[in-house]
């Protein structure tokens, strides 16, 4: 006997139920007649399609699998390309107004705006500029200046933070400082050289109280420990410097304390009204995209939408990695 055989009666059954009078069979059972002449006569079970539920669940699950993998390679593989540029911006700009004597000398300095430029081959430090504020929005452009400290050359303690792993990581290094390496510094009022008296961490001792007038330059930075430290960092390093040459005098107006989110490993909560921004116009150039799929065709959805979608994805990404503690 052969499938083509078996189907016959199946066939016959259903005329017989046409020719007596009986209704269509709708619902369950028209759908379970129909997979059962499927399976007969293609010898094989019939799929059953995907359920709406389980169709929106694989969808936003592909989603969110895809905005995680974005977030990475954005977080690992672009920043460092993005702090590359605004450090080329920053440098320009610095050695302009050093040409014109107006960089700024401290005291009442906005944040982002650059104020000095080091260097220490041995830590891995080439010409970075410094930018006033250390919140983890202006710690993307580079080593960021702590607003309520001195400025380095000038008497007092100067504080610098900088990234371990994230927008290029200018504070990668910081963990191999040893004794004696030197530093140069570069502001408005000249440039100084300081050399390294110790490395800490949270927990070790201070180092000892300065002269009247004396000077030192703090730098510090996450780090890990472990396999994937340096993508996880959880402490906090410290490598103090101490100024080898004469001190300069600072000017007043710089304030004396600054908010939490300026502090060590600490997140920008400011960040939050940007990302509730973004998310919207993430979302509307998604549903954008879909409706043009449907009406304009591959090509023409390509060329239009994509640009429109990779827009929205860089500034939420850009905000959300604000998110994160500011020395990452």
């Amino acid at each position: 006997m052969t499938i083509t055989d078996v189907a016959v009666p199946v066939e016959q059954s259903v005329a017989t139920e046409l020719l007596e009078g009986e209704p269509l069979p709708t619902g369950r059972r028209a759908r379970r007649l129909g997979e059962e002449a499927e399976r007969i006569t293609t010898g094989r079970h019939a799929r059953r399609p995907i359920g709406s539920g389980r169709g929106t669940a694989a969808w936003v699950l592909a989603m969110v699998a895809f905005l995680a993998l974005w977030f990475a390679l954005y977080a690992i593989a672009l920043t460092p390309f993005q702090q590359s540029r605004q450090q080329a911006v920053l440098y320009n700009t610095m050695r302009e107004q050093l040409s014109q004597q107006t960089a700024p000398l401290g005291g009442a300095v906005k944040p982002g705006v650059p104020v000095a430029v080091i260097s220490a081959p041995s830590l891995g430090l080439v010409d970075l500029v410094v930018v006033e504020g250390t919140a983890s929005g202006d710690l993307m452009a580079g080593p960021g200046h702590r607003r309520d400290t001195v400025l380095p050359g000038q008497a007092g303690i100067a504080v610098i933070y900088g990234r371990a792993a994230l927008f290029g990581a200018p504070f990668a290094g910081l963990a191999a400082a040893h004794a004696g390496d030197r530093l140069t510094a570069t502001t408005g009022q000249g440039v100084f050289t300081y050399v390294v008296e110790d490395r800490r961490r949270a927990g070790d001792h201070f180092p000892q109280p300065l002269a009247a007038d004396g000077s030192r330059l703090t730098l510090a930075s996450a780090e890990g420990s472990g396999r994937f430290g340096d993508l996880s960092p959880t402490e906090t390093v410290y490598v103090d410097l101490r100024l080898t040459g004469k001190t300069q005098p600072s000017p007043s107006g710089r304030v004396v304390q600054v908010p939490v989110a300026e502090r060590a490993m600490q997140g920008d909560p400011s960040a939050l009204l940007p990302l509730a921004l973004a998310l919207p116009l993430l979302i509307g150039s998604l549903v954008f995209v879909v409706w043009a799929r449907a009406r304009w065709g591959l090509w023409q959805t390509w060329l239009v939408g994509m640009p429109l979608v990779l827009a929205a994805l860089w500034a939420v990404s850009q905000a959300a990695v604000q998110l994160l503690p500011n020395l990452l």
